[in-house]
């Protein structure tokens, strides 16, 4: 189905049949009423109003199926029922397939919409509009303000997820997946997904056999098969059982190699820009990582903002070892977060300029910030200040004592607390425990309260909450002899550190007594 080389209007990339509808019922109202330009449209496009002798247009006789006739024509189609066939074929190709069962699982996926939806990303944006019909002609910045003033909803939330997965309404969704779990329906992306957790590499076989076009398919946010895969592996040195375990003992990325050799493509984005090796430097797996580049993937793909690339990703973490495998395949961005976080001196020299001042390259592509809804919202500014004092916390996170003397030098504040941090919280967190010492010889407080995660997350944190939280004994020594308080509580569960540990299943003896 084609369409001619110059209509009158340009159909949307993702057209919404819903859309279309209230369009050309506006058409028909505008009509009635007397609008000229409506008219116009009517003499230009209905067949029965164009060209010498043709009917004149009488607005009371004009119907909706006349306008939704105009409408098809202006787009280049000869009809209603060919601009719908078009529409529902468009739809069928960006199908969203289900990935679980609960309703649950897709109620907090809404939920992580309405939380993000205020920052304002592109994608998030872009997926609203697509997929909700009331807001697919709001601007950006209107559409934000509506997140933020509480008229876009979670009830608009759910919306948008039932639509993008084909269904009416939130309502019909449910029970579509209460179908699902009686069996009176099936879905060959769920069955796949669950084969593959299992390990039953026959299944999947069979399944991709009749159903080859799921290796490209979407599922939930986008996510392809060869995404999912690369995020529910195991990672060396994990303690898993059954299935996993098998993958450990054997090729544990097997069912990697599988699906790029099926065709699956190593830059399928999700809704977000997150591709495999965004994953990879996600779980620090450099293996993967290694894989995925011999397989064409590309470093500089962004996600979750400017700059959101597969290092800046890994880097966030502290996940050094991804990180330096990235690196071999290019520093992008190369900015003064990411040289500090890999450690390059040279890199973060190259960031000032002779009078020591930041190279405005040097402070671009930081829009990236959170890996996922659980951290807030926050807005990088071009804050010199704030540059520095990011790049100190990015390179304690990887433990790069390289660079940090530099970066002091330059006006890094070791106690600054830039998006939910220190320099000496993060270092503990990660075990970075020749960094914690470095820091704490250099000035930082060993008491000082910060922030550190997301909402509901550490508000009022010490070094020591986040040490014990991740069992990282070395580094719990070190604080205890150079005088933490093991008795201080945060103030958001009003926890001691020897609560944190306990509660991550670590019991460690010396956070309880003050001997």
């Amino acid at each position: 189905m084609s369409t001619p080389s110059r209509p009158a209007r340009v159909l949307p990339a993702a057209p919404s049949l819903a859309q279309q509808k209230q369009l050309a019922r506006e058409l028909l109202v505008a009509a009635r009423s007397g609008d000229s330009e409506a008219l116009s449209r009517f003499r230009t496009h209905h067949p029965k109003h164009t060209g010498e002798g043709s009917a004149r247009v009488d607005p009371a006789r004009l119907s909706l199926h006349d306008a939704q006739l105009v409408l098809a024509r202006e787009y280049g189609f000869p009809s209603w029922p060919r601009l719908k066939a078009h529409i529902d074929a468009a739809a069928a190709a960006r199908r969203t397939y289900l990935l679980e069962r609960d309703l649950s699982y897709y109620d907090d996926r809404a939920r992580g919409l309405l939380t993000v939806l205020a920052d304002g990303a592109a994608s998030t944006l872009e997926q609203v509009r697509q997929w909700h019909p009331r807001f697919a002609d709001t601007d950006e910045g209107s559409l934000r303000h509506a997140a933020v003033e509480g008229r876009f909803t979670l009830e608009d939330a759910r919306l948008v997820y039932a639509r993008e997965h084909g269904f009416p309404n939130w309502a019909a969704l449910a029970s579509h997946l209460d179908r699902l779990k009686t069996g009176r329906v099936t879905e060959p992306f769920v069955e796949l997904l669950e084969a593959g957790k299992r390990a039953d590499w026959k299944r999947v076989t069979a399944i991709l056999k009749s159903r080859p076009e799921l290796v490209h398919a979407r599922g939930t946010n986008g996510n392809s098969l060869l995404g999912l895969a690369c995020g529910i592996l195991p990672c060396p040195g994990d303690r898993v059982s059954g299935p996993a375990a098998a993958l450990l003992a054997g090729d544990r990325l097997g069912p990697v190699r599988f699906l790029l050799a099926a065709g699956a493509d190593p830059n399928q984005p999700n809704d977000r820009g997150w591709t495999p090796l965004h994953q990879a430097g996600y779980r620090n797996d450099p293996e993967m990582a290694a894989l995925l580049l011999e397989a064409g993937a590309r470093a500089e793909l962004e996600a979750h903002g400017v700059g959101g690339t597969p290092i800046a990703v890994a880097l966030f973490w502290g996940h050094r070892e991804a990180a330096d495998r990235l690196a071999e395949a290019g520093v992008v961005p190369r900015n003064l977060r990411v040289a500090a976080g890999l450690g390059r001196r040279d890199l973060v020299l190259e960031c000032f300029d002779e009078a020591g001042r930041l190279d405005p390259a040097a402070m671009a592509g930081r829009g990236f910030y959170r890996p996922h809804s659980g951290f807030p919202a926050w807005r990088p500014t071009d804050d010199p200040q704030e540059v520095l004092d990011e790049a100190l916390v990015w390179a304690a996170k990887s433990g790069r004592l390289e660079v940090m003397a530099p970066l002091l030098a330059r006006g890094a504040r070791i106690d600054a607390d830039r998006y939910r941090g220190t320099p000496l919280l993060w270092a503990a967190s990660r075990g970075r425990v020749d960094t914690v010492a470095w820091l704490l010889e250099h000035g930082a407080e060993v008491n000082q309260r910060a922030t550190f995660g997301g909402p509901g997350h550490g508000q009022g944190v010490t070094a020591l909450h986040l040490a014990a939280q991740h069992g990282h004994l070395a580094t719990i020594e070190l604080l205890v002899s150079r005088g933490a308080d093991r008795t201080i509580r945060d103030e958001l569960y009003h926890g001691t550190p020897s609560g944190w540990a306990e509660h991550s299943g670590f019991e460690i003896p010396m956070l309880k007594s003050e001997a």
